[in-house]
C-alpha cells in the first residue's frame, strides 16, 4: 500500500519520546526551558515556495447528473489541471448499489485514457444509515452499503475510502434519534472492526473523517486515540480542514493527527456568519480559514497526497468557472502560480 508521506516510516509512541528526549537535551544546551507555545506555533511559509501536494477535486463541485456526465466531470477536472478527482457514492448514480466490479473498472479506465486519478471515494449515505444509529436495521444497511463503497474504491483503483464512524447527532437530519456518546463510540469502534478484515483484503483504508457537527471525535487526541486503537494501516485519518473551523483550527489538528493522516478535505469555511449550516462552507479562499499556517503544518508532518477540493454548491452557470477558479486558488496556494508586481 502506497503512503502520503514521505520517508514513510512506522509512528510509534517511541518516535514521541524521542522527540521528548531530544526537546530537554536542546533545553539543556541552551541553559534554559524551550517555549512550548513558541515550539508549537505554526509557520507561515515563506514567500514563493512550492509543496508537493496532489490537487484533486470533489465530485460535488460539478453539476452531476443534472447537467454533467460523469465522462464530462472527469474532463473538466483534466482539462482544469487537476490530478485527480473525488467520487461519490449514492443510491442512484455511476457509484451505487445498482453497478458492480465490471461498471466500475469501465470508468477507472476511462479514468486513465483521460489522465486522471480518482483520488478516493465519499459518500452522504452515512448519514441516512449512520453506524452507530437507534436503529439496528439502519446499522446494518449502513454496514452493507459502507462494503460496497469498498470494493467500489479498490474496483475504481484508489485505496482512499471515507468513513464517518458514528453520529451523536445529526443537526440536518430530524429523523436522527440522538445517541449517548458512550453508546456512539462502541458501535462506531464495531462498525470499524467489522469492515477492517473485507477492507485488508480488498487493499483499501478506512479514513476516518472528522466531521465535528455530529457531536463525535471532537478533538484531535480523541481522533487520533480512536485511530489507533485499531493497530491497522488500514485505518486512517480523512482530515477535513473546514469542518473543524467553526471552534478550532486545522494547522492545530494536523500537528497532532500527523501521519494518521492518509487523505485531506481542504474546504473553506467562513467564521464571520452566524449560519452554521452548509453554507458556512465558502468557495476556496473566500474564507477565515489561515491557509499558509495549514500549508506549512502539512509539508511539517510530512504529508504528500491529495488535497481535494470539496464544495456543495455547483454553480448554476457557468459551472466550469468553479473548477477553473479553484485549480487556479490552488496552484497559488500550492506555489505553482504566482502574481509578481513589478
Amino acid at each position: 500500500m502506497t503512503s502520503p508521506f514521505e520517508n514513510s516510516g512506522s509512528f510509534s509512541r517511541r518516535d514521541l519520546v524521542g522527540s521528548a528526549i531530544s526537546a530537554a537535551a536542546l533545553a539543556a544546551a541552551f541553559g534554559g526551558p524551550i517555549s512550548i507555545a513558541a515550539a508549537t506555533e505554526p509557520a507561515q511559509a515563506p514567500p514563493g515556495k512550492q509543496y508537493p501536494f496532489k490537487k484533486s477535486i470533489n465530485q460535488w463541485a460539478f453539476p452531476y447528473p443534472q447537467k454533467m456526465t460523469l465522462e464530462q466531470c472527469l474532463r473538466l477536472a483534466k482539462d482544469a489541471g487537476f490530478d485527480g478527482i473525488e467520487l461519490n457514492y449514492d443510491l442512484d448514480n455511476d457509484l451505487s448499489p445498482k453497478n458492480g466490479t465490471k461498471h466500475y473498472e469501465s470508468i477507472r479506465s476511462l479514468a486513465d485514457k483521460i489522465g486522471i486519478a480518482i483520488s478516493g471515494v465519499c459518500s452522504f449515505l452515512f448519514w441516512p444509515y449512520p453506524l452507530s444509529s437507534n436503529d439496528p436495521v439502519k446499522r446494518a444497511r449502513g454496514l452493507e452499503l459502507a462494503g460496497m463503497i469498498a470494493q467500489a474504491a479498490h474496483d475504481l483503483g484508489t485505496e482512499n475510502v471515507l468513513v464517518v464512524p458514528g453520529a451523536v447527532h445529526i443537526p440536518w437530519r430530524d429523523d436522527h434519534e440522538p445517541v449517548p456518546n458512550d453508546v456512539c463510540h462502541a458501535r462506531a469502534k464495531a462498525a470499524v472492526e467489522t469492515l477492517l478484515p473485507a477492507a485488508e483484503k480488498l487493499g483499501v483504508r478506512l479514513n476516518i473523517e472528522n466531521i465535528f457537527f455530529n457531536g463525535f471525535l471532537m478533538t484531535p487526541h480523541e481522533m487520533a486515540d480512536f485511530v489507533d486503537g485499531f493497530q491497522s494501516e488500514h485505518v486512517r485519518v480523512h482530515f477535513d480542514t473546514g469542518n473543524i473551523m467553526l471552534f478550532q483550527f486545522p494547522e492545530h489538528w494536523v500537528k497532532i493527527l500527523g501521519r494518521r493522516i492518509q487523505n485531506v478535505h481542504f474546504k473553506e469555511f467562513t467564521k464571520k456568519g452566524t449560519d452554521h449550516s452548509l453554507e458556512s462552507f465558502r468557495p476556496l479562499l473566500d474564507g477565515t480559514t489561515n491557509w499558509p499556517a495549514v500549508l506549512e503544518a502539512f509539508d511539517t508532518v510530512g504529508y504528500r497526497g491529495y488535497v481535494t477540493f470539496e464544495y456543495f454548491h455547483p454553480f448554476q452557470y457557468f459551472p466550469e468557472a468553479l473548477i477553473f477558479q479553484t485549480s487556479d486558488s490552488l496552484d497559488r496556494m500550492l506555489g505553482r502560480k504566482a502574481y509578481r508586481t513589478g
